[in-house]
């Protein structure tokens, strides 16, 4: 409580504190909802300790932040909108006007207003959720379209799928702990796709593609769902927004979104890419982001979610190879039937990747 009576009197929620307690599903940073007394009104906000150890430079991370949800609430003060405190994250100022505090032990903290009546879906259920996210994300893309300024790249090469592949081949030649003999079958599916990981990297260095403000974790449930009319209200976890291409953001939409089975999970019937959900993602998307899309980036949609999965599972292999070293895993094999399922998914965006563009193309 001592400490948690140091990051209330650091930030100036209007109000007296009346404690903390843990919220959320969120395994990197430290979240807690805070409740305050204001004039006898209970009062919440979000007090978050960022993991400075994953988030190398905070400040940042948290100047990346401020820029975009001050542009956000710009734009929504300019179309009218309405419950502004629940359609993007409000920020609240420490005493001295920073956005983020360093507390006596050396962590970092920040506080947001808690949007009330609201939810995060971890697994989805519906295809209307599924538009909803969708929909929710292209609107934070539209909005961001024209940033001022240029983002930090608080992860640098976070996408760069050319830098995922040769640290996977690197990794089979070291084979450091004498499992490359296991999985034969895999490394040779990613040999016969190398031509896919250089695509969006090139159309980026030659213009072809635009760079974009990108989110980097487009998940359903980093978007809050209004509990009472199941709408999208707002877009939070904004730590990995930095400079990409909207492609990025679509396909992890669609690696997360289209089939729901467990992410290590062995049998492999129970993984295809479902085209109702992907249909429900491309009109929620392109119902707020077709406005600022080029031709381009909508041709490449389909292909997004195929390039996407299939750099995870480069990643879930490359982990394998180094001895489960970067991914927390519980049993022995883990690591590859979390590759294994993104195989599985790219293997069956492959086979409906005429019926996905024809999605896009109507």
């Amino acid at each position: 409580m001592e400490q948690f009576n140091e990051i209330a009197g650091a930030f100036l929620c209007p109000g007296n504190y009346l404690g903390d307690e843990p919220y959320g599903s969120g395994h990197i940073n430290d979240t807690f909802k805070a409740y305050y007394d204001v004039d006898g009104r209970e009062v919440h906000y979000i007090h978050q300790r960022v993991n400075h150890k994953i988030f190398k430079d905070v400040p940042a991370l948290m100047e990346n932040i401020g820029n975009v949800v001050r542009h956000q609430r710009k734009k929504f003060e300019e179309a009218g909108a309405n419950d502004l405190d629940r359609r993007v994250l409000t920020l609240i100022p420490t005493v001295d006007g920073k956005d983020y505090y360093v507390d006596s032990e050396g962590c970092f903290w920040r506080t947001y207003v808690f949007i009330e009546d609201a939810v995060g879906i971890d697994v989805v259920e519906t295809t209307g959720q599924a538009f909803e996210a969708a929909k929710a994300f292209g609107e934070f893309q539209s909005q961001l379209a024209n940033l001022p300024v240029r983002l930090h790249d608080t992860i640098p090469n976070f996408h760069h799928t050319r830098s995922r592949y040769d640290t996977l081949m690197q990794a089979i030649e070291e084979d450091t702990h004498g499992r490359a003999c296991n999985v034969q079958a895999e490394i040779a599916f990613v040999k016969e796709r190398e031509e896919l990981v250089d695509l969006v990297i090139d159309l980026l260095a030659s213009g072809e593609l635009p760079e974009r403000v990108t989110h980097n974790d487009t998940k359903l449930n980093n978007v809050l769902i209004d509990s009472a009319t199941g709408k999208g209200k707002c877009v939070i976890d904004l730590d990995t927004v930095m400079p990409g291409s909207v492609l990025y953001d679509f396909g992890d939409m669609v690696r997360t979104t289209t089939n729901q089975a467990v992410e290590d999970e062995p049998d492999a019937s129970k993984i295809w890419m479902d085209i109702d959900y992907f249909e429900a993602l491309v009109s929620g998307y392109l119902e707020t982001a077709s406005g600022f899309l080029t031709p381009k980036e909508k041709e490449l949609l389909p292909m997004s979610g195929r390039l996407i999965t299939f750099e995870i599972g480069l990643r879930f292999l490359t982990d394998y190879l180094q001895g489960d070293s970067y991914f927390k895993t519980h049993r022995e094999g883990q690591n590859m039937d979390r590759c294994r399922k993104q195989f599985a998914m790219v293997k069956s965006m492959e086979e409906q990747a005429e019926a996905m563009q024809a999605i896009v193309s109507r």
